[in-house]
């Protein structure tokens, strides 16, 4: 039975543990575990899917809770895909944002067709300014 909630701590070891189990460690600095830590630590609101004592899933955001919150990390396992975590965990994180909050996000290329089944929008007005790269 997976256990969801937004008190359990997170450490950085367990979030690497899920982002490496779900495949998303490809796309994040895993390799730096001060950045991880600082992550973890300076998310707004973090809400964790348990197995137990293991941490199977994470959706870790950043957020005004009243207009917007971007979900920068949504990972969960690949042996418990497939069974609704990842849904419950935008479920509970919309939750805790006020009623006029936006959930905004930045699809892995292997998750495009996953968002809208399960009701979210694409949206064509995406930019990013990677780490490095400087305005023209």
């Amino acid at each position: 039975m997976i256990e969801y909630s937004t008190l359990k701590p997170i450490t950085a070891e367990q979030f690497i543990a899920v982002l490496k189990a779900s495949g998303l460690s490809e796309r994040r600095p895993v390799d730096d575990a001060e950045c991880i830590r600082k992550m973890v630590e300076n998310a707004d609101l973090t809400v964790g899917a348990w197995d137990g004592e293991k941490l199977v899933g994470v959706a870790r955001s950043v957020t005004d809770f009243s207009y917007c919150c971007y979900v920068s990390d949504l990972a969960v396992d690949l042996g418990y895909q497939k069974h609704g975590i990842g849904k419950k965990l935008l479920e509970l994180t919309r939750e805790q944002l006020g009623p006029k909050c936006m959930l905004l996000l930045l699809a892995a290329p292997a998750s495009n067709e996953y968002y809208p089944r399960i009701g979210m929008a694409a949206h064509s007005h995406a930019y990013i300014l990677k780490a490095g790269d400087e305005f023209a």
